[in-house]
């Protein structure tokens, strides 16, 4: 990638880290709120909440940006399901933060990298050596440390992180299908448009059912403050992540990711006044140095030259 100046001389690279920091930060901030609407709001409904607004802001943009194009029938069944995983992974990690720490809910979701490196083996035929089934090992027994505790506390909600992170892996595979097709503000638009497509019908259809996670309700001054927070952050921290792949190499960029975890245990602190404990913090620095080793790795094998015929 040619490293042009941009910005205030600033190089496409620089820009890329400086939108990628801007991911890591503002995502924990999208939790939080989410965390703090609790059970006020079915759980469906603040996720449903989060797509109307991803659609509705980016969908004019690539519109203005004449961006869009007119999604091929094969391309539809992509889309929604590609939607239909990311809204329930949504779900099931906003339904976890009602129990769980923020740090902790983001920490365990960071196995998402060893389940696509082994996805990618899997449906791609990725070749992955022992080297990374060992680090993929290490980091799932970081997730343990920090879900045995919770799970005591809680119970098998402290499993839907590792849910969400499953099908966010399965997601990612279908992004690395659909992204060189269209353009990124493209593709989450019509993510959005999918989700809320298939949030609506079934909100509708558990309406006054009395199911706490879908049947929805009119939500008070704080709440609504609290749903808007969670569409516009979420719509906005994914446009810089959009346009920090565009920008930066991926070897840059992808372990500022991590940062997420800082944000999170910072936000935690300040707005309820949570840590994570020792056992935690040990499962925290498996994960992140587990994922960092998987990354490097795979960075690793693509400098490598190709053996010779």
């Amino acid at each position: 990638m040619t490293d042009r100046p941009t910005i205030a001389g600033m190089s496409e690279t620089t820009l890329g880290i400086l939108f990628m920091v801007g991911f890591s930060v503002l995502a924990p901030v999208m939790d939080t709120a989410a965390k703090l609407i609790g059970d006020q709001v079915a759980v469906g409904q603040v996720a449903a909440t989060r797509f109307v607004f991803q659609s509705a802001l980016l969908l004019p943009l690539a519109a203005w940006m004449g961006w869009l194009h007119r999604p091929r029938r094969g391309e539809m069944g992509l889309h929604l399901m590609r939607a239909a995983l990311l809204l329930v992974a949504t779900s099931c990690f906003f339904f976890s933060l009602r129990f769980m720490p923020v740090a902790e809910a983001i920490s365990i979701f960071f196995v998402e990298p060893f389940i696509l490196t082994l996805l990618g083996a899997w449906m791609l035929g990725e070749p992955i050596g022992p080297r990374r089934y060992i680090a993929c090992a290490v980091g799932f027994a970081g997730a343990l440390l920090i879900i045995r505790p919770t799970f005591q506390d809680v119970g098998p909600v402290a499993l839907l992180p590792l849910v969400t992170a499953f099908l966010f892996a399965f997601y990612m595979i279908l992004t690395r299908r659909m992204a060189t097709r269209m353009h990124p503000i493209t593709l989450q638009a019509y993510t959005g448009i999918a989700a809320v497509l298939i949030a609506i019908p079934l909100l509708t259809a558990f309406n006054g059912s009395g199911l706490s996670e879908l049947d929805p309700s009119w939500p008070g001054p704080r709440e609504l403050w609290l749903l808007a927070v969670v569409g516009l952050i979420a719509t906005l921290s994914h446009v810089c992540l959009s346009f920090a792949l565009s920008l930066a190499p991926a070897s840059t960029i992808a372990p500022l990711q991590y940062l997420e975890i800082v944000s999170a245990t910072v936000m935690g602190f300040y707005v309820f006044g949570t840590l994570p404990d020792g056992l935690a913090m040990v499962g925290i620095a498996l994960i992140v140095g587990s994922g960092l080793f998987v990354f490097l790795r795979e960075q690793h094998l693509e400098r490598r030259p190709p053996p010779a015929p």
